[in-house]
């Protein structure tokens, strides 16, 4: 009998990533990451797959549905023709938590990470078939973002630089840390969530020669460089670095070029406030980039609010070859130099080839490399949606030729499985299915959508219905507001929207301005407003949902999580339409977050309208602690001990706030985790997450709204 996805959904699941082709498109290798049973360690090891035919066979694929009749790209990846007939992926590497293949040019080797016997992470390298792997790299931090160079006898890869510590290892002088050694900080970006204390450490990048196994760093300066992108002949390296005047303040990059063999970086992007992913055109003489030209269109903060494709070349002013209609995908980490900007191919034919979001949607398309944009007016029509949407595409790659591609793709239906695309005619086919049978006992939500007018601009918002939805029934409504604020909700499976679905919820999740996806004036509508306009968007988009009939509007509920957090609960301290509040790692007090969050500075001087000195009266009155006192709905608090892009004090603050004014609050401290509590590597860290959460809207929807005081109160609620 089928059962609703639980809170320990994610132990159940295997999840397929970093998937690789081979050159001429006849092989994959990808990441499969689950949980072992039992133990519920975090596995990641690599498998490698047989194409279907490559990229013949898939347009064999493509031309046989054309002539059927069936879907050819334009529905949604799940929908369209099944499973193609292929070999069963193999695995190749074994307990080893191997992570992000690379193939060699000639497809005879394969590049991947893996910790050494020091759990410090490596480059390895290993034969397609498996076998013994040999370690390239013994950085004494670790290393990633590997590529090979054209002719397969180099590899360039990222590693952590500590100068000082580099030269006292080389004198002999490295002491023990006993774990009583002083942190020295002398710049504000000193410590990044997820990896700690950086202090004077910067990503740097370098060259490892296969034949005379030795390794050569090419790039320094006070400053993170990110991925390496070879030229075609293999004579320079292109990267992104944020090694500028302003970096302590900015998010701002540029992309520079340096000789593979070391010497002087030359920086190339000219024009662009900020760039991301790189490729080189064909003939090595120019580039193409994700990027954007002045601080004001990304707000001075990341590409994660718009972004678009630029082509660069010498003596020429960058030229624009996309709209505003769609933003070509950058890292998931919000960092300007992450190793894992999603690729951009230059085709010998003159296609640029890349993922990009649309509405909540992701796409692979294709710009056209020839010409120039003027880049206040790009030409329209060079940019063709290859697919149709309907998924969220996590990591893809694509043949020399441009002619297969591979997504990582959730969908509405499904976690994340392998889909192959035949570039030329968008037919889209699924190469894997880990998930099925968790599915087949575990029917996820159905998705709807609608939309709102909100001051002349459109709000898209999501239903997530349960499986077994009935209209002539009345059913409980869970409100979740994403974070960012230049996130967005995808027409894909999403944990907090499945949970609460196939547990007898319906869903709403809105798109409020701030959103990414739908051009810059909407995701840059929120700077200098939180708790305004959208606010209002997420208001107005809670009162057209509750307008059905199957609502209760008696029976509603909200979540949220990190900037999602900040509108939770913000939204208890102005209205009292809901009947319980789950709050996870929420800013709470602007003037505190400022000063202790590791991007409190470059995010918050854009977000927040200007600096601290200057606008602490707009941060005080734009913080939910100051509205504290006004809270009347019950409201647990999750955050991570180990957050430093929320720090856990403004968790504190806001449970101490609400205690001593005798709320009703419980605060949950998750240890060893991070900001990415979704994405947390303790599978029980997610499963107390996701139990909770439902445990605390059951019991608070079984009573009236609770007024009363906590044991911490003195009585004088305020």
């Amino acid at each position: 009998m089928p059962s609703p996805i639980g809170p320990d959904y994610h132990i159940h699941l295997k999840l397929p990533g970093d998937p690789a082709l081979t050159p001429e498109g006849s092989k994959l290798a990808f990441t499969l990451r689950w949980f072992e049973p039992g133990t519920l360690r975090p596995r990641s090891e690599i498998f490698v797959m047989e194409m279907p035919g490559g990229a013949a066979g898939l347009a064999e694929v493509a031309e046989a549905l054309r002539h059927s009749g069936a879907a050819t790209g334009r529905q949604a990846p799940v929908e369209l023709g099944g499973l193609v007939r292929v070999p069963q992926p193999r695995q190749i590497t074994h307990e080893s938590d191997s992570e992000f293949p690379a193939w060699s040019p000639d497809g005879r080797l394969i590049g991947f990470l893996r910790p050494d016997d020091k759990g410090r992470r490596q480059v390895w390298i290993m034969g397609a078939a498996g076998g013994e792997a040999n370690q390239v790299t013994d950085e004494p931090i670790g290393a990633d973002a590997l590529a090979w160079s054209p002719d397969g006898t180099r590899i360039a890869y990222r590693a952590d630089v500590d100068v000082a510590a580099r030269a006292a290892a080389k004198q002999g002088q490295g002491a023990p840390d006993n774990g009583m050694m002083p942190y020295v900080a002398t710049r504000i970006r000193y410590r990044e969530d997820g990896a700690g204390w950086r202090g004077d450490r910067f990503r740097h990048i370098f060259v490892a020669d296969l034949r005379s196994r030795t390794i050569r760093q090419i790039t320094y300066g006070e400053g993170n460089d990110g991925a390496p992108v070879w030229s075609p002949d293999g004579v320079h390296i292109a990267f992104i670095s944020d090694s500028n005047p302003f970096r302590e303040a900015t998010s701002r990059t540029d992309l520079y070029v340096v000789p593979a063999e070391g010497g002087s970086p030359d920086r190339r992007s000219g024009g662009l406030y900020m760039s991301g992913s790189i490729a080189w055109s064909p003939d090595g003489d120019r580039l193409a980039v994700t990027g954007a030209e002045g601080a004001e269109e990304v707000g001075g903060y990341g590409l994660l609010c718009q972004n678009w494709v630029y082509l660069l070349e010498r003596g020429s002013y960058p030229a624009r070859v996309t709209d505003d209609s769609i933003r070509p995908q950058v890292t998931s980490t919000g960092f300007p130099t992450s190793p894992d900007y999603p690729p951009l191919r230059w085709t010998a034919d003159g296609r640029i080839l890349f993922v990009a979001d649309a509405r909540g949607q992701s796409y692979v398309c294709e710009a056209s490399a020839g010409g120039h944009a003027d880049p206040a007016s790009p030409a329209s029509g060079r940019v063709r949606k290859i697919t149709q949407g309907g998924c969220q595409v996590g990591a893809w790659a694509v043949d020399a030729a441009g002619e297969t591609a591979v997504v990582s793709a959730v969908t509405p239906s499904s976690p994340g499985e392998l889909y192959a695309v035949d570039v030329r005619s968008g037919a889209t086919q699924r190469l894997t299915a880990f998930n099925d049978a968790y599915l087949h006992e575990h029917p996820p939500a159905k998705l709807e959508k609608f939309t709102i007018k909100q001051e002349g601009s459109d709000v898209e918002c999501r239903l997530w219905l349960p499986p077994d939805f009935n209209p002539a029934r009345r059913y409980p409504l869970l409100l979740d507001v994403h974070g960012g604020p230049h996130s967005v909700f995808f027409d894909a499976f999403y944990p907090i929207h499945q949970i609460g679905a196939t547990n007898g919820y319906v869903v709403l999740a809105p798109n409020p301005r701030g959103s990414s996806s739908y051009g810059l004036g909407f995701a840059a509508g929120v700077h200098g407003d939180w708790g305004g306009g959208d606010y209002m968007d997420i208001m107005a988009a809670l009162t057209e949902a509750v307008k059905r009939p199957y609502i209760d509007e008696q029976r509603v509920v909200i979540h949220g999580s990190s900037y999602g957090g900040y509108m939770a609960s913000w939204a208890v301290g102005h209205t009292e339409r809901f009947r319980a509040a789950v709050i996870a790692a929420p800013v709470t007090y602007l003037p505190s977050f400022y000063g202790t969050s590791d991007i409190g500075v470059s995010f918050g001087e854009v977000q927040f309208g200007g600096r601290r000195s200057d606008e602490y009266a707009w941060y005080v009155r734009h913080s939910p602690l100051t509205y504290a006192g006004n809270v009347n709905t019950p409201v647990l608090l999750l955050h991570g001990e180990d957050d430093f892009r929320v720090p856990i004090e403004q968790s504190e603050q806001y449970f101490v706030a609400l205690a001593r004014a005798g709320k009703v609050v419980e605060f949950v401290r998750l240890p060893k985790t991070s900001h990415g509590i979704f994405r947390a590597k303790h599978a029980s860290i997610r499963r107390e997450y996701f139990s909770r959460m439902l445990e605390w809207y059951e019991r608070w929807l079984k009573q009236p709204a609770a007024r009363g005081q906590s044991p911490w109160s003195d009585g004088r609620a305020r």
